[in-house]
């Protein structure tokens, strides 16, 4: 099954290979590094605003570094602003 966020890559000829959905349903990818910036407008434009951590891990010894991004959404309102005004 394809998700959102693979289709929308598709859709703009970005070249990634799906990985699935975890345990949550957050689908996760595998990206060419150059899709890196398109993807990141994407995610910004769904309201993510927010790199909340980021890793890495060996895949294999010897083999490929793979690199995690852990996005989300700060909400600013009002009350907030009042506060610190």
């Amino acid at each position: 099954m394809q998700g959102r966020l693979s289709a929308w890559l598709v859709k703009h000829g970005l070249v990634h290979r799906s990985l699935g959905f975890d345990y949550q349903g957050v689908e996760t990818l595998q990206i060419n590094p150059k899709t890196g910036i398109p993807l990141l407008l994407f995610y910004m434009y769904n309201g993510y605003n927010y790199l909340r951590s980021q890793c890495a891990y060996d895949v294999a010894p010897g083999g490929l570094l793979a690199s995690v991004y852990h996005l989300t959404r700060i909400e600013y309102g009002m009350d907030n602003q009042k506060r610190y005004a």
